[in-house]
């Protein structure tokens, strides 16, 4: 059995933060990226549905690998999300993103968010900006 964490590319065996909240990278390829991730009990509101700020981070992290498709550290500049259906603790969410255009500096990509039905569950569009940071060292 392969170790799913040495396939990931440095940016991704290095963000602790999606690491944290499970998600999983599915699919990593230019201009194009899926990741899911299944909804704990750690990750409701009160009102027992998950926390809008998660939905957010799985289709942030989903926007941070398709929009680093080359050797340029890129950044977001901008992002909104449209919530559209609440989920529940077991559900296994999944976000899809594609990126839409990029010209110079800057781009825009575009992420749905669905659960395991494959319904709806939010719209996220995000804009770049690739700057002149460099990689951090991979062991530090």
């Amino acid at each position: 059995m392969t170790d799913p964490v040495a396939d990931l590319r440095p940016m991704m065996r290095r963000d602790r933060a999606s690491s944290a909240l499970g998600m999983r990278v599915e699919v990593d390829e230019p201009g194009r990226a899926v990741v899911s991730m299944t909804v704990r009990e750690d990750m409701l509101n009160g009102f027992d549905i998950t926390h809008g700020g998660l939905v957010f981070a799985l289709a942030d992290t989903t926007f941070a690998i398709v929009c680093n498709e080359d050797e340029k550290v890129t950044v977001a500049a901008g992002a909104d999300i449209t919530f559209l259906k609440s989920t529940r603790a077991g559900q296994v969410l999944t976000a899809a993103g594609t990126r839409r255009a990029r010209n110079g500096r800057t781009g825009l990509y575009d992420i749905t968010v669905t659960d395991e039905t494959g319904d709806i569950v939010a719209e996220f569009r995000g804009r770049s900006i690739t700057t002149n940071r460099p990689f951090p060292e991979e062991n530090s």
